[in-house]
C-alpha cells in the first residue's frame, strides 16, 4: 500500500490513562459546538421553500415559482439574491476563522467557543426579528462569525482533551452534533411550515438561539486543555488538569512531551510564515485539500437545498421537507457508525469506502433524474416508485459521506498539526472549508439551472479524484499520540522527502516500520 498502512495495536508510545467520565462529559459538552453549524445548514434550505418567507423577502422568486414564469424545474429557484441569503454566512465565517486563530492561540480554546456562541446568538435574534433583506444578511453574517470561532476551537479542543486511543470517536462527536443540528432543523422546518399565518420561518431562524446558548454556557463551565495551558505558561495547573483528565497520577511522560512541544512552538514567531517551510508541506497540503474535497463531495448541495432539491424533482412542499428529515436521520445514524469504527477500522478505510459509495450513488441519481427530467426539466407526473428510488440513493449517498468525509474532514486536520502551527493551520482548514462552502452555496442553483442533471456528475468527478488522493497521500493516523504524529510523515512513501528526523527529532516514542506499522522503540 502506498501510504502508511496501519498501526499495530501493541507497542509504540502508550501514555497511561483512561476514558474517564470527566473527559467524556467534557468532550460531549464541547462537541455541542457543532450544533450551531448543523442547525444553520439544515434551517436555511427549509426556510427558503416557505411561501410566506419568499413572499416577504424574495417576491420575484415566489412569482417565478408560483406563476410558472418558467416551466423548467431546474431553474425555478435560480436567484443570486436568494443564494446570497444562504451563503453570506460563510464569507463571515472565513473572516472570523482568521481572527479566531489568534484568540485560540493566545487566550485558549474556551474563549473562542464563548465568542462563537455569543455572536451566533446575536445573529439568531436579528434573523428571527427580520423586517427586511438587509437584516437577514446582517444576521447571517453574525451567525457566520460565530461559526468561524466555534469551528476553529472545538475540533482542536476535542483532539487535545481526548486520550489518543479514543481521539477519533470523541472528536467525531463534533460531526455528530452537526448532523443532529441538521436533523433538528429539518424537523422544525417541517412543523413550522404548517403554522397558520405564515410566521413559522421566524421560529425556524430564531430557534438558532437555543444551540447558541448551549455552546455559550458550555464554554463557561468547560476546563481548558492542558496543551493550551502549557502554551500560556500555566505548567503546574496543566499537570494537575492532565491528571484529572487521564484519571491517573503518572502523567509525567505525556506532560513532558506536551511541554517539549510547547517549547518548540514558543520558538516560532510567526506560525503563518512557518507554515510555508518545507517540513510543514504535508500539513499545509492537508489543511487545504481535505476541506476543499469535503465540500466538493456535493454534500452541502444536498443538506442546504434538500427541500428545494426534492421539490425540484417533483415532490410537493410537505413531501420535500419530509424527505429532508429522512436524510437527516440517515446522517445521524451513519455518523454513529463512524464513531464506532474510526478507532477500530482506521481513517483510510472509512475515507475509501465512503468515497466508493458516494460515487456509485451519484451515478445512479444522475441517471434517474436525467431519464425523467431530460435537459428541458419538464418531467410530467412522477411515479411513486421513482421518488422512492431517488430518495433511497440520496440516503445511501448521505450515509457514505456521514461515516467518511463528514467526520474525518474535521478529525484528520485537527490531529495532524504540530502545536507550533496548530492554530494557524486549523484556521486555514476552516477558511478553505468556508470559502468553498460559500462558492458552492452561491453558484449551486445557477449550476443546477445550466448543468441540469449533469451537476451530480460534476461532483462525482471530484469524489473520484479525492479517493485517489486519499489512497496515495493520506497516511493512517489511528492510534498515534497527537504529539508523535510527525512519525507518520517521516515514514510515508511521498511525504518523507519533505519531513526528516532533523525536522522532528525522535523522542523515543512511536517508530514506524518499513511497512508503515508502529513498532515499539527499543
Amino acid at each position: 500500500m502506498p501510504a502508511v498502512g496501519g498501526i499495530a495495536t501493541t507497542g509504540g508510545k502508550e501514555y497511561p490513562g483512561n476514558l474517564t467520565p470527566f473527559v467524556t462529559v467534557t468532550c460531549v459538552v464541547a462537541a455541542m459546538g457543532g450544533l450551531i453549524f448543523g442547525y444553520d445548514i439544515g434551517i436555511s434550505g427549509g426556510v427558503t421553500t416557505m411561501e410566506s418567507f419568499l413572499k416577504k423577502f424574495f417576491p420575484s422568486v415566489y412569482r417565478q415559482k408560483e406563476e410558472d414564469a418558467t416551466k423548467n424545474q431546474y431553474c425555478q429557484y435560480d436567484s443570486q439574491k436568494l443564494t446570497m441569503f444562504t451563503s453570506s454566512l460563510y464569507l463571515a465565517a472565513l473572516v472570523a476563522s482568521l481572527v479566531a486563530s489568534v484568540v485560540t492561540r493566545r487566550f485558549g480554546r474556551k474563549l473562542s467557543m464563548l465568542f462563537g456562541g455569543l455572536l451566533f446568538c446575536s445573529g439568531a435574534i436579528i434573523n428571527g426579528a427580520a423586517k427586511a433583506v438587509w437584516m437577514l444578511i446582517l444576521g447571517r453574517m453574525l451567525l457566520g462569525f460565530g461559526i468561524g470561532f466555534a469551528n476553529q476551537a472545538v475540533p482542536l479542543y476535542l483532539s487535545e482533551m481526548a486520550p489518543y486511543k479514543f481521539r477519533g470517536a470523541l472528536n467525531i462527536g463534533f460531526q455528530l452534533s452537526i448532523t443532529i443540528g441538521i436533523l433538528v432543523a429539518n424537523i422544525l422546518n417541517y412543523f413550522f411550515a404548517k403554522i397558520k399565518g405564515g410566521w413559522g420561518w421566524r421560529l425556524s431562524l430564531g430557534g438558532a438561539v437555543v444551540p447558541a446558548l448551549i455552546i455559550t454556557v458550555g464554554s463557561l463551565v468547560l476546563p481548558d486543555t492542558p496543551n493550551s495551558m502549557i502554551e500560556r505558561g500555566q505548567n503546574h495547573e496543566a499537570r494537575e488538569k492532565l491528571r484529572r483528565i487521564r484519571g491517573v497520577d503518572d502523567v509525567d511522560e505525556e506532560f513532558n512531551d506536551l511541554v517539549a512541544a510547547s517549547e518548540e512552538s514558543q520558538k516560532v514567531e510567526n506560525p503563518w510564515r512557518n507554515l510555508l517551510q518545507r517540513k510543514y508541506r504535508p500539513h499545509l497540503t492537508m489543511a487545504i485539500m481535505i476541506p476543499f474535497f469535503q465540500q466538493l463531495t456535493g454534500i452541502n448541495v444536498i443538506m442546504f437545498y434538500a427541500p428545494v432539491l426534492f421539490e425540484t424533482i417533483g415532490f410537493k412542499s410537505d413531501a420535500s421537507l419530509m424527505s429532508a428529515v429522512i436524510t437527516g436521520c440517515v446522517n445521524v445514524g451513519a455518523t454513529m457508525v463512524s464513531i464506532y469504527g474510526v478507532d477500530k477500522w482506521g481513517r483510510r478505510f472509512l475515507f475509501l469506502e465512503g468515497g466508493t459509495q458516494m460515487l456509485i450513488c451519484q451515478a445512479v441519481v444522475t441517471a434517474a433524474i436525467g431519464a425523467k427530467f431530460g435537459v428541458k426539466g419538464m418531467p410530467g407526473d412522477l411515479p411513486k416508485w421513482y421518488a422512492i428510488v431517488v430518495v433511497l440513493f440520496i440516503c445511501i449517498y448521505v450515509a457514505g459521506f456521514a461515516w467518511s468525509w463528514g467526520p474525518l474532514g474535521w478529525l484528520v486536520p485537527s490531529e495532524i498539526f504540530p502545536l507550533e502551527i496548530r492554530s494557524a493551520a486549523q484556521s486555514i482548514n476552516v477558511s478553505v472549508n468556508m470559502i468553498f462552502t460559500f462558492l458552492i452555496a452561491q453558484v449551486f442553483l445557477t449550476m443546477l439551472c445550466h448543468l441540469k442533471f449533469g451537476l451530480f456528475l460534476f461532483f462525482a468527478f471530484f469524489v473520484l479524484v479525492m479517493s485517489v488522493f486519499v489512497y496515495f497521500f493520506i497516511p493512517e493516523t489511528k492510534g498515534i499520540p497527537i504529539e508523535e504524529m510527525s512519525q507518520v510523515w517521516k515514514s510515508h512513501w511521498y511525504w518523507s522527502r519533505y519531513v526528516t528526523d532533523e525536522d522532528f527529532p525522535y523522542r523515543g516514542g512511536v517508530e514506524m516500520g518499513k511497512n508503515g506499522r508502529a513498532v515499539k522503540a527499543v
